[in-house]
């Protein structure tokens, strides 16, 4: 399996942005996906999460600005980013779960962890000036 970033940009805040993310190769249709961002000189955070029968999960630093969905059919990921700020600017990177077994069970933020996933995409950059 091989994730593609589109490619990212800049923008002022309150701008939008919209990401996609084709995952290559065989990747059942079972796989839970993700967004996740890395800034400089900050950890890797989960963003966004969803599921295979599209339950989501976000971030609360995105509530209410960001959407994750998906096509199965297209293997693809998106990420709507709307009302952009500063601190929203880093490396974004899509992810795919594609063990299907119940690591954290019980746990609800699991969906964020960077370590329920096995495949990573090479990241796109994501600059918002204020």
């Amino acid at each position: 399996v091989q994730l593609q970033e589109s490619e990212g940009g800049s923008v002022q805040a309150g701008g939008s942005l919209r990401l996609s993310c084709v995952a290559s190769g065989y990747m059942t249709t079972r796989a839970s996906m993700a967004w996740f961002r890395q800034a400089p000189g900050k950890e890797r955070e989960g963003v966004a999460a969803i599921d295979s029968d599209s339950g989501t999960n976000y971030a609360d630093s995105v509530k209410g600005r960001f959407t994750i969905s998906r096509d199965k059919a297209q293997n693809t990921l998106y990420l709507q980013m709307n009302n952009l700020k500063p601190e929203d600017t880093a490396m974004y990177y899509c992810a795919a779960d594609t063990i299907l077994v119940d690591r954290f069970p019980g746990d609800p933020a699991a969906s964020l962890y960077i370590a329920k996933y096995n495949y990573w995409g090479q990241g796109t950059q994501v600059t918002v000036s204020s």
